[in-house]
């Protein structure tokens, strides 16, 4: 992907367009956190859960993008570099409370998991399609567009996990689908964490004139 990998200079976000895509998905992300996390807690899925924390994240994530565009390439690659930091701690939550989830008893309400996932789904579909044009850029931009479809593949996850529940009456497709989200949540975190320190580095070496 052109600008993802090269020598070649990277968006940096600084567009009146991509900052008014970046408030759009911001105002998606915050309500889907609160619709998710409260259909989580009424069904009882760690999946559901652990998909709205994904949303708060997200949200957090675009806050973060928009307060430090147009500033240095050190401010930007520190703030991405915090957000991947972010993104380990909460894939680390979503195991624990998973291994938590595996020792208490009661089967998520599949039909709960079902409808919200699609909803959430939608919401994760547009938010992709809204941001689809900035998928490649700096260590900023890059974990913009690395939630947008972590949402969008945790959902179909989601998904998968109520038929699954669904189709065994057990909570283990719930708590499978919970620990591979966390495990997506560590790969992006390592995959942000690594371009932030690398820009940073670039920005800390003297230029060469």
């Amino acid at each position: 992907m052109a600008g993802c990998c090269g020598q070649d200079v990277r968006f940096d976000g600084l567009s009146p367009d991509y900052e008014r895509r970046l408030w759009l998905v911001i105002a998606i992300n915050a309500v889907m956190f609160v619709v998710e996390m409260s259909a989580g807690h009424i069904a009882q899925s760690q999946a559901l859960m652990a998909d709205a924390l994904d949303f708060f994240a997200d949200a957090a994530t675009y806050g973060i993008s928009l307060a430090v565009i147009g500033a240095s390439l050190s401010v930007r690659a520190t703030a991405a570099l915090a957000k991947g930091i972010s993104l380990a701690v909460l894939g680390f939550w979503v195991l624990g409370s998973t291994l938590y989830q595996v020792l208490a008893v009661g089967v998520p309400q599949a039909q709960v998991m079902g409808l919200v996932g699609g909803l959430a789904l939608a919401a994760n579909m547009a938010s992709v399609f809204i941001l689809v044009r900035y998928k490649d850029g700096d260590a900023n931009v890059r974990s913009v567009w690395l939630c947008s479809r972590n949402d969008a593949i945790s959902n179909v996850a989601v998904m998968m996990a109520a038929l699954g529940v669904w189709g065994t009456a057990t909570g283990w497709p719930d708590l499978i689908v919970a620990a591979l989200m966390a495990a997506l949540f560590l790969s992006s975190a390592v995959q942000i964490t690594r371009q932030a320190l690398a820009e940073r580095a670039l920005a800390q070496a003297p230029r060469l004139l």
